[in-house]
């Protein structure tokens, strides 16, 4: 008391001491600030004046000092509201407080909610019908704050203005005018939304559906109550949406625990940056409000990366994505070729930069592609450029057109009298360059371990970011291919160059062709039988147009004429190129055909509102997000969910199987990527029974992994210890 009485005198003195005040610049109104010590709090309105009848909207601005805070309604674990004491002249009323929304300030242990740095707290005051205009009201009140950093100060301050009253409309003040209309807008207001509390055994359920809440908020949900007992306030909240909303675990407050919860929970949502208020009832919460995970910037904040860890997972997943079986017929067909400059230093290290400029250029142009993509509001990804079937039909004809050189039919960068022992010695710069570009388009259908997160991070960062990831991206795949070059004792290991490079060439002719029937089956499963059809007849064209050229090569090695040959071939290859490029292509009727593990596991398409429902039925769920064009996708179908034991696992614990097929581009697939920090797939997501955050499994399965991931899926509560268990590998 002693410490609150020695504040007021001090408020007043320097009250005193700063006069009568002076009026604001633009306005007839006058203030009279006073500093507390840690704040300065000042009595403005929104207009010059009051009309008699009417209502003017009044503030009580507080300026706080750097480090300090004022409180809320509902301070949170400790503090206290502002309290307001209004004197007015008689006849005039002064309304309620209308609260901003506060911020989190977690002290300690405890967790409070206020203000920092500046505040305006509106209030609504009307004058009497009767007041008469000319005069001037002195308007009065006993403002009463806490003020807190590592201490608490109470402070009191007697604020007035001087408010004329008026005939007519007053004007807005110029200076605080426009603030106070601001504090308005922005101060959180009842709106559409439904609103159900359950008490559950893991905490009290708070569920939100309504239009403003369809899709994932851009930043974490939170929810805070007005009244300080039916929550720990310290607890997180945990926050899962569904297609239609969103619901919060919360811990209970000691209302609860003595057996006195509230019949109705109400408070402020604050969500997608704006607050809602809303009022929970006592009820079972819709299916729409859970089912797809957290939010996506709760993804973004959980997967930890910063720029500094997102560069070396991206030179650890481009270090790996050599390993992985997309690309490595074309390392190994470069290698071979490598193998010919083993006594040759100098050119082996222009070959390795070569390669490594085609490496940077490509995944330069992809990265730049996709960001401006991004920007465009495209739902994008990792492989994004294999979801257009155009795409995937000209890759398929280049790998056929690579298979078709390899196996001697044409030449590229060298006559016929140099293959054989010159064959790889003799392909020169831009070889080595175009094969470094060409490997990077042939990644694009696999995701390397630690690659994924990396690149679901870079898409959700600013564009200098996002070309630091896919540098260092272009760096670790880039590497392996580069340091052999420059390692003259490793290139003194390689064979001499020999007759072996001329079979081996052609063997590894044979992983090309397998590599173009491939994506001739994507083609298929993205727009059907007729665009196979005819990719088939451009692909005879092409090999027409082929062997032409390689006659058109052996005639002018002989010394004979090859114009007719060589533009007959020209001919072909255009005719190929248009049948496919840009020819108009229609999205396929059926669905893509089940992979190994469907039958098994007894697979359904996935959709958010099937998923929705069975986790308000609260069944264990495995959702696969795959396409038919990701190679590790299919990899994992066939090594990890197509076993016996797998499917045996699914079966005794009722976990249901959905597919989430991203084979053609499906926003809604994408935002759940981009929810779990992932811009490709796969992505594996086991939703325990009873409710909880999913576990996340790497991008590498194994059989192992998948079994632990169904155990603990069947215990209700345990989704959370695995999803933290997998948190070193979830970035796979």
């Amino acid at each position: 008391m002693m410490r609150r009485l020695a504040s007021l005198i001090l408020a007043l003195g320097l009250g005193l001491a700063s006069g009568a005040g002076a009026a604001e610049p633009g306005g007839a109104v006058t203030t009279h600030p006073v500093d507390t010590g840690h704040l300065t709090a000042e009595l403005v309105a929104r207009s010059e004046g009051v009309a008699p009848g009417q209502t003017v909207w009044l503030a009580v601005r507080q300026k706080i000092q750097k480090g300090w805070h004022t409180y809320w309604r509902n301070p949170g674990d400790a503090g206290e509201p502002t309290k307001l004491g209004w004197t007015l002249p008689a006849g005039w009323r002064a309304g309620e407080i209308v609260w901003p929304a506060p911020r989190r300030l977690p002290v300690g242990p405890l967790m409070d909610y206020g203000y920092e740095d500046e505040v305006l707290l509106p209030v609504p005051v009307t004058a009497p019908t009767t007041a008469r205009p000319g005069e001037l009201a002195q308007i009065k009140v006993a403002a009463a704050f806490l003020v807190c950093a590592e201490t608490c100060v109470p402070a009191d301050a007697q604020l007035s203005l001087d408010l004329p009253v008026v005939a007519g409309a007053a004007p807005r003040d110029d200076r605080w005018g426009g603030r106070i209309d601001r504090a308005l807008a922005e101060a959180p207001k009842p709106a559409p939304l439904q609103a159900v509390f359950q008490r559950r055994p893991d905490g009290l359920a708070l569920a939100v559906t309504g239009p403003l809440l369809k899709g994932a908020p851009d930043e974490d949900a939170y929810f805070y109550p007005f009244a300080s007992t039916v929550i720990d306030h310290a607890k997180p909240q945990r926050v899962e949406r569904g297609p239609d909303g969103l619901t919060l675990t919360l811990a209970p407050g000691s209302d609860f625990a003595q057996g006195k919860g509230p019949a109705q929970l109400a408070g402020l949502l604050v969500a997608d940056g704006k607050a809602y208020e809303i009022a929970a009832q006592a009820g079972a919460p819709p299916p729409g409000a859970a089912g797809l995970g957290p939010p996506l910037a709760r993804a973004r904040q959980g997967s930890g990366l910063g720029l500094a860890a997102a560069v070396a997972f991206a030179v650890l997943g481009g270090l790996i994505l050599n390993l992985m079986p997309c690309v490595f017929p074309v390392l190994a067909m470069k290698a071979a070729a490598l193998a010919g400059h083993g006594r040759e230093a100098a050119a082996a290290r222009r070959q390795g930069l070569a390669f490594g400029a085609g490496v940077l250029v490509a995944f330069l142009a992809l990265a730049g592609l996709l960001i401006g993509l991004k920007a465009a509001g495209s739902a994008v990804g990792w492989g994004f450029q294999l979801q257009a079937p155009p795409v995937v039909a000209a890759l398929a004809l280049l790998i056929l057109a690579i298979a078709l050189n390899l196996s001697g039919v044409f030449e590229v960068g060298t006559s016929l009298q140099g293959a054989g022992s010159g064959l790889a010695s003799r392909r020169g710069l831009a070889g080595a360059f175009f094969t470094g570009a060409l490997s990077v388009v042939v990644a694009a259908p696999c995701t390397a371990p630690f690659m994924g997160s990396a690149v679901g991070w870079a898409l959700t960062q600013p564009p200098v970011a996002a070309l630091a990831v896919f540098t260092a991206l272009a760096v670790g795949f880039a590497l392996p291919f580069v340091v052999l070059a420059f390692a003259p004792g490793l290139l003194s290991r390689l064979p001499k160059p020999g007759p072996w490079m001329d079979a081996l060439r052609k063997v590894l002719a044979f992983p090309m062709y397998a590599a173009a029937a491939w994506l001739a089956w994507v083609l298929t499963v993205q727009a059907g039988a007729p665009a196979l059809a005819r990719l088939l007849a451009a692909a005879v064209a092409l090999a027409l147009a082929a062997w032409l050229g390689g006659a058109a090569q052996r005639r002018q090695a002989a010394g004979g004429g090859a114009l007719a040959l060589g533009g007959a071939a020209a001919v072909l290859l255009a005719a190929a190129l248009g049948a496919t490029v840009f020819a108009p292509y229609a999205a396929a009727d059926a669905r893509p055909a089940a992979g190994p593990e469907s039958a098994a596991l007894g697979e359904q398409p996935y959709s958010p509102a099937r998923l929705a429902a069975l986790r308000a039925q609260g069944q264990p769920v495995f959702v696969n997000y795959t396409a038919a064009w990701c190679v590790s996708c299919q990899v994992n179908d066939r090594v990890a969910l197509s076993t016996a034991r797998v499917a045996d696992a699914f079966r005794r614990g009722g976990v249901t199987y959905l597919k989430a097929d991203w084979t053609l581009r499906d926003p809604v697939i994408a935002g759940d990527l981009a929810r779990f920090g992932r811009a490709g797939v796969p992505l594996y997501l086991v939703y325990p029974a009873g409710g909880g955050a999913p576990a996340v499994l790497p991008a590498i399965l194994t059989e192992d992994a998948v079994l632990k991931a169904l155990a603990a899926a069947h215990a209700p509560g345990r989704g959370g210890a695995l999803q933290a268990r997998n948190g070193a590998v979830a970035g796979a």
